[in-house]
């Protein structure tokens, strides 16, 4: 317990001094390309940890979850991405990203072991809030293919460090360092979703 007091400090020390960081959809200028693109998604602390938090779901579910999940999200947030370029509303895009943190990093504290079908959907139901932020800055892209390309890649990369942080399990201590990093993730979260109420 002494772990997750820390963790939790850490972690809430973190989003108090940087909440500036908290918020990845927020343009300004037009983005640049493929470099622009990457950097986007670890340019804010809500996408990083939904990211995270997939990969880390997987994971901890382990089989097929470990790569269906890191699968679903990136397609998904395609069609998701599809919508905001053609300027289709989705309501409570900023409350479902943040509401992604929250809900993915429970399942992972709390060792909740959902079906497939079921992580799969809620995964694919966030992704389109994550996917409409994006898609509603690609008309303002320099490049909006390269744009794209630079996010996914990026995208991808976190849910690999998720799904690292995620084979921690396998260890008595690991399970505690996992439960502790959903833990963190749904914390974030819930800052984030308190900052934009």
């Amino acid at each position: 317990m002494p772990f997750l007091r820390r963790s939790a400090a850490l972690v809430l020390s973190a989003a108090v001094l940087a909440p500036a960081s908290a918020g990845a959809h927020t343009v300004h200028g037009a983005a640049g390309g493929f470099t622009s693109g990457f950097t986007h998604p670890i340019g804010g602390l809500d996408h990083v940890v939904a990211m995270v938090a997939v990969g880390l779901l997987g994971a901890f579910l382990g089989g097929r979850a470990m790569w269906l999940l890191p699968v679903v999200f990136p397609v998904v947030m395609a069609f998701g991405g599809a919508l905001g370029v053609l300027g289709v509303p989705v309501p409570f895009v900023e409350a479902g990203i943040a509401l992604s943190g929250i809900v993915l990093g429970l399942l992972v504290l709390f060792a909740a072991k959902p079906p497939l079908a079921v992580a799969a959907t809620l995964v694919g139901v966030f992704a389109i809030f994550h996917g409409h932020a994006h898609g509603t800055e690609l008309p303002e892209s320099a490049n909006a293919v390269t744009y794209a390309v630079g996010f996914v890649i990026s995208t991808g990369l976190l849910h690999l460090a998720g799904i690292a942080l995620g084979l921690l399990v396998k260890w008595p201590w690991g399970r505690v360092v996992v439960r502790a990093g959903g833990f963190a993730i749904a914390l974030i979260g819930a800052l984030f979703l308190v900052g934009i109420l």
